[in-house]
């Protein structure tokens, strides 16, 4: 008799579970920084036990999001000032350098960047911030993936944490970024429909000059 077939619907392992519930609310800051988690709040939220818990805090405290405390539990850490001005002085360098090489574009990327425009508006209009700060990433993403050095593009994907969580922050501090972001991105897109690598990067190089000031918490 063959053996029984296996369940397509089969749950990911409990640590698996833990992890990703608990890296999702940091990134879209519903874990804010400061928070601290407990295990067994969390393993209560998933539905495990406590050392899947545990297995998932410690992968979570090598990315560094959480610092874990013996016994008391895992606070969640916040962006420092140092980290912002790491990050956005790293996407500088890597988006002018991608913007210009991108240009002149290619159909596939024109339409791509279209798309993901018109999805960034569908889901600020519905008001889910979390998902326009992953639209937002996606967009400079695909350009950077467009530029055709594969090691620059491996590079920028390890910024992808940082970036959602400062970029739920900045729209929550101010939310008349969300339609300014929008607005930036067409000019970027503008410029790459263009040909102009120049005007493109001008503008990459402006639009990220206003989410560094934001990020900082000083107004604009």
């Amino acid at each position: 008799m063959p053996p029984p077939a296996l369940s397509s619907t089969r749950q990911p392992p409990a640590a698996d579970r833990v992890y990703a519930h608990v890296k999702q609310a940091v990134l879209d800051r519903r874990y804010e920084g400061g928070t601290l988690l407990t295990e067994g709040e969390l393993a209560e939220a998933v539905g495990v036990s406590r050392t899947p818990v545990r297995e998932a805090l410690l992968k979570l405290e090598m990315e560094g999001l959480l610092k874990l405390y013996p016994k008391k539990g895992a606070l969640v850490l916040s962006v420092s000032a140092q980290e912002i001005a790491d990050v956005v002085e790293t996407r500088l360098l890597v988006e002018e350098f991608a913007v210009r090489r991108a240009v002149p574009a290619s159909p596939a990327l024109i339409e791509r960047l279209e798309e993901l425009l018109e999805e960034q508006k569908r889901r600020a209009a519905a008001g889910d911030l979390a998902e326009v700060a992953v639209t937002d990433r996606c967009f400079h993403a695909e350009i950077v993936q467009h530029a055709g050095n594969q090691i620059l593009a491996r590079l920028y994907d390890q910024l992808r944490d940082r970036q959602l969580r400062m970029g739920v922050a900045v729209m929550q501090a101010h939310p008349d970024r969300v339609a300014k972001n929008i607005t930036e991105h067409a000019e970027i897109l503008d410029r790459i429909k263009d040909g102009d690598a120049e005007g493109a990067a001008h503008h990459v190089r402006r639009h990220l000059g206003r989410v560094r000031v934001l990020v900082r918490g000083e107004d604009r």
